[in-house]
């Protein structure tokens, strides 16, 4: 179990430029395997270009209380950055010209920002049609202050969607640290019991699985299908959807690659997956990403990798639909994560 984060212990990984240098060289930069870019022009897409927007995804700090080894987000709770109140009222600013229809709320753990509460409740009243909140579930019982995270999501009808490595104690804690799998099943039965994910209730709980390895997820129907019999079986546990995202070459999953010496399987892997049709839905098309800071991005991903919007308005305080409209997206090869199989976003596979 990781107890700090990439850049508390000063890892080289915690520098964006580092990663974004790695991820072009060795069997890209000799020509074993092509460049994102070069594999989009292959299938007649010279560039990808944004789409109307329909999801603002807002992350709303680094911090976490936990240090999962795939994150790659670098979140953990020796993370200090956390979106201050004007920023978040920058992005209500916002949300209320976009006719964005998903609202999507990210961190970390945004339950630790101390704003949030007061975020989702000013968000609820400008009215979206899909108010996403990605917790971890652990933090709903890690102090007595979070113990009523399912009533207070209840109330104003809050999307939760929540990683779940696996249905088995051993698969989940060695990849999110030891006791996650006891305290997030408890979690989840606290959501079953105020009416979440419960067959004919309106209060969306969904699950996102990503593999604990250097392998690309199965098949997400068949994965929905056992995680729901395993929970059900074991737990009496329920919920709706099941996400199946592919883990991106990027931060701590980068690291781990690396250090296995998995690194160059896993980028052939992705590149052998790689389907034409799951291009033309990437979430980056359709999505904004806004991060602790303000500053914009075409995906959380790239918000990681610090990959600012190509376009003349890069930060939220001066927001402009039209400048934003019609950009073209930056793409490097961890893109390829997301073009993979049928490929992966925040909402599951696209393809």
């Amino acid at each position: 179990m990781l107890a700090k984060s990439l850049k508390k212990r000063e890892n080289e990984l915690a520098n964006a430029k580092r990663q974004l240098k790695i991820l072009s060289q060795g069997v890209f930069e000799n020509g074993e395997l092509p460049m994102f870019n070069a594999q989009l022009e292959a299938v007649n897409k010279s560039v990808l270009k944004s789409k109307a927007l329909e999801i603002l995804q807002i992350n709303v700090g680094y911090m976490c209380n936990q240090v999962c080894a795939h994150c790659h987000v670098d979140a953990g709770p020796d993370r200090k950055e956390i979106m201050t109140r004007k920023t978040m009222q920058q992005c209500l600013d916002v949300i209320k010209k976009t006719g964005a229809h998903t609202l999507d709320l990210t961190g970390g753990a945004p339950e630790m920002n101390p704003n949030f509460r007061w975020f989702v409740v000013e968000a609820t009243k400008i009215g979206v049609k899909d108010f996403i909140v990605r917790s971890n579930l652990t933090i709903i019982t890690a102090n007595k202050k979070y113990y009523d995270l399912p009533e207070f999501f209840k109330k104003y009808n809050i999307h939760v969607i929540s990683s779940m490595p696996h249905w088995t104690k051993g698969k989940t804690d060695n990849q999110r640290g030891d006791g996650v799998f006891n305290a997030s099943i408890k979690a989840l039965k606290m959501l079953n019991a105020v009416g979440y994910g419960m067959p004919e209730s309106k209060l969306k709980l969904d699950l996102v699985y990503n593999p604990s390895g250097a392998f690309l997820p199965g098949n997400q129907d068949a994965l929905e299908f056992d995680f729901k019999k395993a929970l059900l079986s074991d737990f009496n546990i329920q919920f709706h959807q099941l996400f199946s995202i592919t883990n991106l070459p990027i931060s701590r999953f980068l690291d781990y690659l690396l250090a296995s010496d998995n690194y160059n399987d896993y980028m052939y892997s992705l590149v052998e997956a790689f389907n034409p049709a799951a291009v033309e839905n990437v979430m980056c098309t359709n999505t904004l990403s806004v991060s602790w800071d303000g500053w914009l991005y075409d995906c959380d991903f790239n918000q990681m990798l610090e990959l600012k919007v190509n376009s003349s308005v890069q930060h939220i305080s001066k927001f402009n639909k039209e400048a934003l409209s019609d950009r073209t997206i930056c793409v490097s090869q961890h893109c390829y994560g997301c073009t993979a199989g049928s490929g992966s976003s925040c909402q599951g596979t696209v393809a």
